[in-house]
């Protein structure tokens, strides 16, 4: 058993390294725009483990189970999906997806599932049958690359398949070897996306019919693109109007849309870390990994609900205090819990303060301290998060002293005290207002009115914007245009992963315009950028020079 084991790991890692060799990027330069003569690669992204999960299922079934680890992600300017355009694989990483590949390839050609994923059977289970092989290898690679695979592509899968089924006498394990081969390819592990000569305008590029059908498919539905969507871009439909309105409908208004606008949410509302968020169980008894798991499911299903559910105002989700509860977290806002249910929708009462996501303990218990909270971790997040303005770092001499030593009782004196340095009050005057606004809730999120003994003033100015308590930070934001504007720029930086530069101002600017009109409804915003041409406008990468190395080297290094 042994020496089977250790013939497929050898075989299947000479197959990885012989197929990732034929995988090649050809990057854009003068001399290639100027020939038009050959597609190239202006996008390289890397799959997010929900997407490699969620592609997995669709393709496989919801019966492949998928255990390991993945390499960590990275947030670029708020966004992880801007992250995975800068993510290359190291080492450890690349040995992890090959276990994964291992793993899954063998629980597809088990014989209790080899049966409902082979478009054909072999002549015999103990000899290679090429043309069946071809048919698995074609119809699986097309849907694992999100394109068909070149003759060349097909021909190393089968050689690989060929020598595996010689050498251990399984036509199944010899396809086990090529859909692993499939499964480690940079075509699969990273969203590459590839430019055409434009045949209407020789002067101009465009996304092959094959990236316009990912980049739909990843903003609505976060996964791979589906059978119908592939046959769209196969026959050419994706680049007319109409088809490319009929696509745009139809994953739209499946109840798939969920998952894709949930993805997106929990991405722009960076709600991650709570398996890592750490709390003095001596100050906060009450917190463990449950309650963590429990705020961070809170914020998820509040915000699909209003939004995507109910199509709400996307202002909303700064003043509603409408949200669902379970049984640990209704312990922690000390309120009871009658349902039978799991999970059961709550509305909190005026007197709870709980005015809009921002004031559930999600956000404010991974906004704080470990033992206390954090006006202003809270206000750099708020103004990061809502408003697209990001607060640079505090200068290496900053002198902390005045915060450390102060004997201040309030979170309040010992910033006023800390705003004392003139290299800090520049930051703080804009951060802290907003998180002393919430300082009634402690690095937990539970409720407080004092501190030390100190009744908490919860009043705020904002450059001359005066508001008190989440309730009024709430209304604050509703009414902040930036909030708005800092949603549509974050759906289009989504699903393009990269930010619209200056000369699209104009378009963005139309884009916040038709958002209002629409009656600030999300939903709607997907299928409105979706429909736009500027959506999969083809940015050429500056300086680019042509390079044969493999996708994964060509990203940026982490």
């Amino acid at each position: 058993m042994k020496s089977a084991r250790l013939f497929v790991l050898t075989l299947s890692v000479g197959v990885v390294l012989h197929v990732a060799a034929h995988s090649t990027v050809v990057i854009a330069d003068d001399s290639t725009l100027a020939t038009h003569k050959e597609p190239v690669v202006v996008a390289v992204r890397r799959l997010t483990e929900p997407q490699y999960r969620q592609s997995i299922e669709d393709i496989f079934g919801e019966d492949i189970q998928i255990t390991g680890r993945f390499e960590p992600e990275r947030r670029e300017i708020g966004l992880l999906a801007l992250g995975s355009a800068t993510l290359s694989l190291t080492a450890a990483g690349f040995e992890q997806y090959f276990n994964l590949s291992l793993d899954i390839s063998r629980q597809v050609f088990s014989e209790q599932m080899r049966h409902a994923v082979m478009p054909c059977a072999p002549a015999s289970p103990a000899e290679f049958d090429r043309v069946c092989a071809e048919q698995f290898i074609s119809t699986y690679g097309e849907q694992l690359f999100r394109r068909p695979l070149s003759s060349a592509e097909v021909e190393a899968r089968l050689d690989a398949a060929a020598l595996g089924t010689e050498q251990s006498g399984d036509f199944y394990t010899g396809l086990q070897l090529a859909l692993s081969s499939m499964l480690t390819a940079p075509e699969y592990l990273f969203r590459i996306e590839r430019a055409e000569p434009d045949p209407e305008n020789a002067d101009n590029w465009r996304l092959d019919a094959w990236s316009r059908a990912s980049r739909l498919s990843y903003l609505f539905w976060n996964t791979s693109p589906d059978k119908e969507l592939l046959a769209a871009a196969r026959s050419g439909e994706l680049h007319t109007e109409n088809g490319l309105n009929a696509q745009v409908q139809r994953l739209s208004s499946s109840p798939r849309v969920q998952d894709g606008i949930q993805a997106f949410l929990v991405d722009m509302m960076q709600i991650d870390g709570f398996d890592s968020m750490i709390k003095d169980a001596t100050i906060y008894p009450k917190f463990n990994q449950l309650v963590a798991d429990s705020a961070q499911q809170q914020m998820i299903r509040t915000l699909v609900d209003l939004l995507v559910v109910k199509e709400r105002d996307y202002r909303e989700i700064f003043t509603s205090n409408e949200t669902f509860l379970n049984r640990p977290l209704a312990a922690v806002y000390q309120v009871p819990f009658a349902s039978s249910e799991e999970w059961a929708p709550y509305t909190f009462p005026d007197s709870a303060e709980r005015s809009g996501i921002f004031s559930q303990i999600g956000f404010l218990s991974l906004y704080a301290h470990p033992g206390t909270s954090s006006p202003t971790i809270r206000g750099i997040k708020l103004h990061e998060i809502f408003l697209c303005e990001h607060t640079p770092e505090p200068p290496a001499d900053v002198d902390f002293s005045s915060v450390v030593d102060s004997s201040a009782a309030t979170s309040r004196e010992r910033l006023l005290d800390h705003m004392s340095n003139p290299g800090c009050i520049v930051c703080h005057q804009r951060s802290d207002p907003p998180g002393l606004a919430l300082e009634h809730f402690d690095g937990m999120g539970q409720l407080r009115k004092y501190e030390n003994g100190q009744l908490i003033d919860v009043n705020a100015d904002l450059f001359g914007n005066k508001f008190v308590g989440a309730q009024g930070l709430g209304q604050f934001l509703y009414n902040d245009p930036r909030a708005s504007s800092c949603l549509v720029r974050n759906v289009y930086a989504y699903g393009a992963a990269r930010m619209p530069g200056s000369a699209e101002r104009p378009y963005i600017n139309t884009q916040i315009e038709r958002f209002a009109e629409n009656g600030y409804r999300v939903p709607a915003l997907f299928s409105q950028i979706a429909l736009t041409p500027e959506f999969f406008n083809v940015v050429i990468p500056q300086g680019a020079q042509q390079n044969t190395n493999n996708v994964a080297s060509a990203a940026s290094a982490q």
